[in-house]
């Protein structure tokens, strides 16, 4: 549909919510991996001014619905973590074509190389004790009986590998190694599934201001949005003394996080999640690039992610040696 039809299928979506509006200055502002993100505004009366987000894409497996992304933002606001204000969300496409969630604009920064500029020492330190204080936040939410997926992630790289057609030595010895030293099973908690810089919005402050890019929430162990915070494609080419985000190092972060948690996070917990979550990150590559090669969504995006597998089989091996990289 062109952006006019859009814009007006948006007025009629959001009149039940807010009442009569007009959708004015729609623009794309991303085409990502999985999601498509448009901001508007929405015109109330004669002169009610209201900055939205609108996020569209159609229903995939590798994904939670719009309707659970907005229900466990919706949670883990109560339980203190800064996420945007969702208006609406519905996984029927018949509205707007795909399915959709609508929330408030977060003003803010979510460029990493942007973010690193405003930044200094005492900055960096200050936004990981925040992003380990969101964290806690997200992990004492009271997920609900909803039908968030409670799947075990070792067992679904398997499987998300098994179903492309090849593989790669690193990636078969990690998973040996993560089946063969599996930690006790943990509470479940919710879990974000993709809590990195690049998902985080930064005030012009360098406060942490919002939560972004709920897709891949499910319920576990919330060590693994920890050590996936910690993956070196997270920390966009800051030093490894500044692992954590690229914001300051492990310990720093597992400190504040019991700090704001009471939880002490064991070191070898953490090293498992860390290599189960590099070894996720590659196998994400490696499907995204098949998405690309198989002509199921061709995208320079999705190729150039792909063109990613070799860092992480590197990484892989580092870490299979004992070295976090």
């Amino acid at each position: 549909m062109t952006a006019q039809q859009l814009a007006d299928r948006l007025a009629d979506v959001l009149a039940p919510v807010l009442g009569p509006v007009a959708v004015e200055d729609l623009r794309a502002l991303t085409g990502g991996a999985s999601r498509v993100t448009w901001a508007f505004d929405a015109v109330i009366g004669s002169e009610a001014r209201r900055s939205l987000i609108l996020r569209t894409g159609p229903l995939e497996e590798l994904y939670a619905s719009m309707e659970l992304e907005a229900h466990a933002q919706r949670v883990a606001g109560k339980s203190g973590a800064p996420v945007p204000n969702v208006l609406i969300a519905d996984n029927s496409p018949a509205a707007l074509g795909n399915p959709y969630l609508i929330c408030d604009l977060i003003e803010g920064e979510t460029v990493v190389r942007r973010i690193e500029r405003q930044l200094d020492d005492a900055g960096r330190a200050r936004l990981l004790s925040q992003c380990a204080q969101a964290l806690g936040a997200i992990h004492r939410a009271d997920p609900g009986t909803g039908t968030l997926s409670a799947d075990d992630q070792l067992s679904a790289c398997r499987a998300q590998l098994d179903a492309l057609p090849d593989t790669t030595a690193p990636f078969e010895w990690a998973l040996r190694k993560l089946a063969a030293n599996r930690p006790a099973p943990a509470p479940i908690q919710l879990v974000h599934g993709d809590f990195r810089m690049g998902n985080l919005m930064v005030s012009g402050a360098g406060d942490l201001a919002a939560v972004l890019d709920w897709e891949l929430v499910h319920l576990g162990d919330g060590v693994e949005d920890l050590a996936w915070f910690c993956l070196r494609a997270w920390r966009f080419g800051a030093p490894p003394e500044r692992a954590a985000g690229g914001l300051g190092d492990v310990d720093s972060l597992l400190t504040a996080y019991a700090q704001a948690t009471g939880i002490q996070v064991d070191p070898g917990r953490f090293d498992w999640w860390l290599l189960l979550g590099t070894l996720r990150w590659g196998i994400i590559c490696r499907y995204q690039a098949q998405r690309h090669l198989s002509g199921q969504t061709r995208s320079v995006e999705l190729a150039t992610i792909g063109r990613r597998v070799s860092e992480t089989e590197w990484d892989l091996l580092r870490l299979l040696d004992g070295v976090r990289p």
